[in-house]
């Protein structure tokens, strides 16, 4: 489908009773303002340990933490936005209280089916988030005459969420540790194999007594061949 540019895309927050978030969303939460700007954060986390009486030590990667996504989100009901452009999308004293009430309700509130806060996908241009809300802080800075709001800022922070098999799949770790599934190509031989993937031939003897092969010499195209974790010896 093509996008039409000259059309405004608003961010939106597409909501899941799945973890897959497949098929189309439950429910959808479209900003009434799109973002001034968003943050995605990185972090690698190393192990601490550091021998006493050292000077340094080798960074020795522990784990990788989700992503973080923060953006400020602004809810007005006043009529004219910042800019002095008559907003149409207000209408009623109550609005922005029941925006703030919705969000809530589709990002925080426990869903009684899965026993937890719905899945969420924010999509705007490039981005395509799968996450769930991590902290959100609502500021009321405008009210009218009876002391309702009339604006709302929902500064939010919304932590990535993939699921296991995705995950592994990005991952695509290859080192010898792990359990390792090939199909036999034409031409392709034992300790080669063994060799790509284990970083040593010499264990081509203990993969064919896995794969229960009586001859290791002559493998079958299209066969499918079992690499288990190997634990390495100190030498």
């Amino acid at each position: 489908m093509i996008k039409n540019p000259f059309k405004l895309e608003k961010l939106k927050i597409n909501v899941y009773d799945k973890a897959a978030r497949s098929g189309a969303p439950k429910d959808t939460f479209e900003v009434m303002f799109n973002p001034e700007s968003y943050s995605l954060r990185y972090e690698n986390v190393f192990q601490g340990y550091q021998g006493i009486n050292t000077s340094g030590r080798m960074a020795r990667y522990s784990l990788s933490k989700p992503q973080e996504l923060s953006l400020k989100l602004i809810l007005d009901n006043t009529g004219v936005t910042s800019m002095g452009i008559t907003n149409l999308l207000s209408s009623g004293e109550n609005d922005v209280y029941k925006r703030v009430q919705n969000f809530l309700k589709l990002t925080t509130e426990m869903d009684g089916n899965i026993h937890e806060p719905k899945y969420l996908k924010i999509e705007w241009g490039d981005l395509n988030f799968s996450c769930r809300l991590q902290s959100l802080e609502v500021n009321y800075t405008l009210f009218n005459r009876s002391g309702q709001p009339t604006r709302a800022e929902l500064n939010t922070v919304f932590v990535a969420d993939i699921e296991d098999c995705k995950r592994v799949k990005k991952e695509n770790k290859n080192s010898p540790d792990v359990y390792h599934s090939r199909m036999v190509k034409s031409g392709d031989k034992l300790p080669l194999m063994t060799q790509k993937i284990y970083g040593d031939p010499a264990y081509y003897i203990q993969i064919a007594k896995v794969n229960n092969l009586n001859n290791f010499r002559k493998l079958k195209t299209g066969m499918n061949l079992k690499f288990p974790p190997v634990k390495r010896t100190q030498k």
